[in-house]
């Protein structure tokens, strides 16, 4: 069995939401600007220096959602959409690699893919949906987000939430960040020096914002 590095207490340092008539948060993402979550009502962007919301897309937004720097990616259902982010039209599809997908992250012509019980990421193509690459976890896998060229991922099990960072190649737990009881994660997303962890469950339409580890 592998020894798995010492889990440190996450340090949230703010929070968002609650959000008009969203209940809870699924995937999470960044546009270099904005947050987006994926939640029942559609995808909601909030500005996270002002805190507000700013846009709405009414699309279908079951798990996650990736920003490729032009458009969302947004997993619904046994699909992968890709979405005009600034109409929500769908502008191509792709099978998604487990009826079961939650988190989603998109890099370099890339998406990762988390399988929620099969506690697992793929790596696919974004032109084809092809399988590259498959890594397994010891926990249920929920937000992943891939960023600076580190593959972070959310894990919910037990009514428990951490937040790793794995090797891309191995899927070797390389940081552990432990979530303060209660505190469950669903999306996560790394933009600069923060992680974004949407709340998972009856937790209302929230978005901790986590510190990230500095690279040694």
């Amino acid at each position: 069995m592998k020894t798995l590095p010492e889990a440190k207490p996450a340090e949230i340092v703010a929070e968002y939401g609650p959000f008009d008539q969203v209940d809870r948060v699924a995937g999470v993402t960044f546009d270099g600007s904005r947050v987006w979550f994926a939640c029942d009502a559609g995808l909601v962007a909030f500005d996270p220096s002002r805190k507000g919301e700013e846009k709405r897309l009414d699309v279908p937004a079951d798990a996650g959602i990736a920003f490729d720097g032009k458009h969302l990616w947004q997993i619904v259902g046994l699909e992968i959409r890709k979405l005009d982010a600034d109409t929500g039209e769908v502008l191509a599809t792709l099978p998604a690699p487990s009826a079961q997908s939650s988190g989603l992250a998109y890099a370099d012509g890339a998406l990762w893919v988390g399988e929620y019980r099969g506690r697992k990421i793929h790596k696919i193509d974004a032109r084809t949906g092809k399988v590259l690459k498959t890594i397994d976890s010891d926990r249920f896998v929920t937000g992943v987000t891939f960023s600076d060229g580190e593959l972070w991922h959310a894990t919910l099990e037990d009514s428990e939430s951490e937040i790793r960072h794995v090797d891309v190649e191995t899927g070797a737990v390389l940081e552990r960040l432990r979530m303060p009881g209660g505190a469950l994660v669903s999306g996560l997303e790394a933009a600069g020096g923060v992680l974004y962890a949407g709340a998972a469950r009856q937790q209302g339409a929230a978005v901790r914002a986590v510190r990230r580890p500095r690279k040694s």
